[in-house]
């Protein structure tokens, strides 16, 4: 067991620290640990203090916490520093997502072929690329033996842009990959007999491995899709409530039938223009919400989220209901404080992290971050043989994906006009040079985009 001082960046996100808070909390291993809690909301920041104090008094965990709304003092002297920070917040990133619409760009002009989530923020994410560039020079200035856990999206150009531009020891994390348990329990399967390997760009992920009992399961998937899939997604129609509710949709299957493997996770939201031209298309294969990336099932998301901040807030409030009857003390699947416990007490574990390729995947370039599991111990992830993936995956998907990584992060690195009209110039989308000038233009004349414009000029 091992004491270690561990900075949350961006831990006025409530319902998130809340989460780390109760895994840290049951976690023996990290007995007698600091957690230094930092947001710049004064506020929230107070909140989530008063929460850990409660909790961990509640539920008799052996933990010190600390709260300071500066980011050096945070970083200093930590082992560990996870980033969890959303610069501008949800808001910011949907003025310009109006903008952009005004313009005749559906859902933003970050929305593009197999990075359609709505808060993975590429082209225009210049200060959450900047955030995440400051942390990790406070890292190697003031703690540069420490571990920075990446959880803010986007992972993907946010995990590549920091191995590649600093000496950080970085992994990046998503809890994504889950999504294979919903797959199962449709199918009717016992998690605890089910083993899946899903690799490639985080939120592109692909299913290379599908065994139940130790035999090849995808032959139970293929038989699910001819005999129940169209009854399933009957009864799923008419219920569907939940935005998030699409791992066996039919975009899904059809990316299945298409690419050859089956999509996990956050995969399925992505994909082309095919599966999100407009709401009537996303409908069709996502369900009558759309899917959480509709303007419906954004919007419900957001909803959702404040009422989950309200509930923290209301329980942190009332002095006699015990917090831990909002949360049951009980770890997550979250695998942040397991991978804490696995590198500073040196117990091996299996993770699905994001990290440099370095070979494990075959046909992408080593300063590419690729999302896979990793062996997880005292000196780090140690990657782990994985399948390949097939020709049809790389080449109209990984690729593409991989491109939009590369010119978001030429982006943010060089800045100038130039770049930002040339990712315009080649969405579907556009109709006329018009029409990207303009939408750039309106943009960068945001109050809040003043630096961001400087950097476009």
């Amino acid at each position: 067991m091992v004491k270690v001082r561990i900075g949350v960046i961006g831990a006025g996100s409530m319902a998130w620290s809340a989460t780390l808070i109760r895994d840290l909390s049951l976690m023996k291993g990290l007995r007698g640990s600091t957690v230094v809690l930092m947001d710049k909301d004064k506020r929230r920041l107070g909140l989530i203090r008063k929460f850990a104090r409660r909790y961990v008094s509640e539920v008799k965990a052996d933990l010190k916490f600390e709260a300071t709304l500066n980011r050096e003092e945070a970083i200093k002297d930590s082992d560990f520093v996870i980033n969890t920070a959303m610069a501008g917040g949800h808001y910011y990133y949907e003025k310009m997502r109006m903008i952009s619409e005004r313009h005749g760009y559906y859902r933003g002009i970050n929305s593009v072929e197999w990075n359609m989530v709505s808060d993975y923020h590429t082209i225009w994410g210049y200060y959450q690329f900047k955030l995440m560039m400051d942390i990790a020079r406070d890292i190697e200035d003031l703690s540069p033996d420490a571990w920075l856990l990446l959880l803010a999206n986007p992972v993907f150009e946010g995990t590549t842009l920091l191995s590649r531009e600093t000496k950080v020891k970085i992994i990046g994390l998503c809890h994504g990959h889950l999504g294979y348990q919903e797959m199962a329990r449709i199918l009717g399967l016992d998690l605890k007999d089910v083993n899946v390997e899903s690799i490639g760009f985080n939120h592109v992920i692909w299913m290379t491995k599908f065994e139940y009992k130790g035999e090849d399961a995808y032959p139970l998937l293929d038989e699910w899709i001819e005999k129940e899939a169209k009854r399933y997604w009957r009864r799923w129609r008419r219920r569907q409530k939940n935005p998030f509710d699409i791992q066996m949709s039919p975009a899904a299957v059809d990316m299945y039938r298409i690419y050859g493997l089956f999509p996990i996770g956050d995969t399925v939201r992505e994909g082309t223009w095919k599966y999100h031209w407009n709401l009537r298309t996303k409908k069709r294969w996502f369900g009558p919400i759309g899917g959480p990336d509709s303007e419906i099932g954004w919007k419900i998301y957001l909803d959702g989220h404040e009422e989950r901040l309200k509930k923290i807030i209301n329980a942190i409030s009332d002095e006699k209901t015990p917090l831990s009857s909002l949360l049951p003390p009980k770890m997550s699947q979250e695998s942040v404080v397991p991978i804490i416990n696995s590198i500073a007490n040196d117990e091996k574990g299996v993770y699905q992290v994001n990290i440099p390729n370095r070979g494990a995947i075959s046909g992408i370039p080593d300063d590419v971050v690729v999302e896979v599991p990793a062996e997880v111990d005292a000196k780090g992830p140690h990657r782990i043989q994985v399948k390949f993936l097939p020709k049809r995956v790389m080449n109209y998907s990984i690729y593409p994906r991989m491109m939009r990584m590369e010119w978001a992060l030429e982006a943010f690195l060089e800045g100038g006009r130039d770049l930002l009209f040339e990712w315009l110039i080649n969405d579907v989308r556009t109709r006329s040079v018009k029409q990207v000038n303009e939408t750039i233009g309106d943009l960068l004349s945001l109050q809040e985009n003043k630096e961001m414009a400087e950097h476009f000029s």
